[in-house]
């Protein structure tokens, strides 16, 4: 069974278009599907782009660009790489992993001594990535035009309504949702206007990856054979591996649900790479080849052969870098080939299997033997050496790995259009705590509550409290349906109603497996703002009853209520109250 079987036909009522760009650390991909009124949508991948023309079929292209020394950008994607003795010439500055630049401030990136190379004058991370943005969709424009029939005039039928779907990370939030969307704006994707806003939509890589997994048929076995419900979908790509769960939960139509918090790391191929390039500069130090330009040139052959094609720890490899003059036994080099060891090859894979390996056995255990699939996909996902080793490591939790025989690259781009046509998960797992500050009633026998006593407030009212308490809206791994809300009332009080005006609520998230905490930390690594809700309640004030305080100040009670909706891919909070009439604002 594929996901196309139980597609249904569109339902609007005109002809329009969505596009879902994966932009990749390493290498990115677009697919799209033309919407017809009560036709069922068929999967489009983007197939040419400038600089590769000769490569048929090809459906992703590096996430690379090249800047003048003015912040102008001159080349992306494959133009990009052909293009490197013009860009020596003209003094260009190649820009390249500039999306882990966008990654939360929580997830650490170790690169092994490395660094980011520096922005493009005057561009921030947002900026670039809007470039990139910009030109897969011009890309993609062309490709439309190109190959199907009336293309000019499908594109300007449709130009205007085009809906997109933008896939990221498990482990980002809406901070870089909003990130994600300046930069579609930047990319002229679409208007800084609230409804072109709507057009933008966000799906994690690794929901993405199961619908491409449905849509490909890797999901039969598991639709087949009810006693085997649960698998894990392991997206392992070039910065980020990304680990979700999910079980089937109905076959018609067919409907998924996640059933443990999904996870998100820093362990994908560009990290092998650069540990190739630290081991490498240790290795070649002495030698004439252990130059900055040699070693770059080196780590790029390892990345294209000896790192795609490594199966095994007990043969012989070569990294195949010169011509047959280039020599230097001393370091293992002849006939213009560095000679390595299978184990020097598989400890620079290591750090990334066991990442991978840890995470999957975490998922197994929160899911309690439901379990019994993982499915990998992703552009790592073709390293022989890495599925060989998850399915060995994982061949004693009764573990069968797995993986598409088509293109592992293209996963997400197809899986992201996928999602937004069969959107077959009705359900997901909250990661962290998620909750609301509130002062809570100063207790004197407490020590904690003492210890904080240099803080004390005193409401108009009376009551001595505590500010920053933690009051917990939605707790960690927490089953979600897309239509549950999560709603808690709160009061306050109000010396001036020109604060109505600008009331606004911090929603805080906590990261960690610690329990619901009594307090926010607020410099703490674990806690940050998931966003900050803002609302005019200004109508309020004409119904709003004056009190005298204690000391005979005069304050106003404001009863408001917090709203979360976690259930869908994209997070989102609002302020609730009853205005005068009685009316739910």
């Amino acid at each position: 069974m594929t996901a196309s079987d139980q597609r249904r036909p569109y339902t609007g009522e005109t002809r329009s278009l969505v596009i879902a760009i994966d932009v990749g650390t390493t290498f990115s991909g677009v697919s799209y599907a033309i919407l017809d009124p009560r036709e069922v949508p068929k999967i489009h991948g983007v197939t040419r782009f400038p600089g590769q023309e000769h490569v048929v079929g090809n459906s992703k292209i590096p996430s690379v660009l090249y800047y003048d020394k003015y912040g102008k950008m001159q080349a992306a994607g494959a133009e990009a790489e052909s293009q490197e003795n013009l860009a020596e010439d003209e003094g260009w500055i190649k820009t390249e992993l500039f999306k882990l630049r966008l990654r939360p401030r929580s997830m650490k990136l170790r690169m092994n001594g490395m660094t980011l190379a520096p922005l493009p004058y005057k561009k921030t991370a947002v900026d670039v990535f809007g470039d990139f943005l910009g030109y897969l969709f011009k890309c993609t424009k062309n490709f439309i035009i190109d190959t199907h029939a009336n293309g000019r005039s499908l594109w300007r039928n449709v130009e205007s309504s085009i809906q997109f779907v933008l896939s990221h990370p498990n482990g980002w939030e809406g901070a870089q949702q909003a990130k994600m969307r300046r930069a579609a704006i930047s990319g002229g994707l679409i208007m800084d206007t609230p409804e072109d806003k709507a057009r933008i939509r966000f799906v994690t890589e690794g929901e993405a990856s199961l619908h491409a997994c449905v849509l490909n048929g890797l999901a039969a076995d598991v639709l087949s054979n009810p006693s085997r419900p649960g698998f894990i979908v392991a997206d392992a790509g070039g910065g980020t591996l990304d680990i979700s769960s999910y079980a089937i939960k109905g076959t018609s139509p067919l409907v998924i649900e996640e059933i443990a918090p999904p996870d998100c790391m820093f362990a994908g191929s560009v990290f092998v790479s650069r540990r190739a390039r630290e081991f490498l500069e240790e290795k070649l130090g002495s030698s004439k080849y252990g130059t900055p330009d040699a070693l770059d040139h080196i780590t790029r052959r390892f990345d294209e052969t000896t790192k795609r094609l490594f199966r095994a720890k007990r043969d012989l490899q070569f990294i195949p870098f010169g011509s047959p003059l280039d020599k230097d036994t001393s370091v293992g080099i002849k006939a213009g080939q560095l000679k390595l060891t299978g184990a020097e090859v598989a400890e620079l894979f290591e750090p990334s299997v066991e990442a991978a390996v840890s995470a999957i056995k975490t998922q197994l255990d929160s899911s309690r033997g439901v379990i019994k699939s993982v499915w990998l996909v992703g552009g790592f996902a073709a390293s022989p050496w890495l599925f060989s080793q998850l399915q060995e490591r994982l061949a004693p939790f009764d573990v069968i790995v797995s993986r598409p025989d088509n293109q592992t690259s293209k996963a997400v781009a197809d899986g992201a259009v996928g999602f937004w046509c069969d959107h077959h998960v009705n359900a997901r797992v909250s990661r962290f705590y998620y909750g609301v500050e509130y002062l809570r009633e100063f207790d004197g026998t407490n020590a904690e509550h003492v210890a904080r006593k240099d803080r004390l407030c005193e409401l108009p009212s009376g009551p001595k409290l505590l500010p920053d308490a933690f009051d917990c809206i939605l707790a960690r791994n927490t089953r979600v349906k897309e239509s549950t809300v999560f709603t808690r009332k709160y009061c306050t009080e109000l010396t001036s109603l020109t604060m109505l005006s600008v009331f606004e609520v911090e929603v805080w998230c906590y990261r960690s497996n610690d329990g619901v905490p009594q307090w926010i930390l607020r410099q703490a690594e674990n806690f940050s703002t998931l966003c900050v809700v803002r609302a005019n309640l200004s109508p309020l004030a004409d119904s709003a009853q004056p009190k005298d305080g204690r000391n005979g100040t005069k304050y106003w009670t404001i009863v408001f209520s917090v709203e979360i909706h976690f259930g869908l891919t994209e997070f989102k909070a609002r302020i609730k109250w009853v205005d005068p009439n009685g009316k739910i604002k």
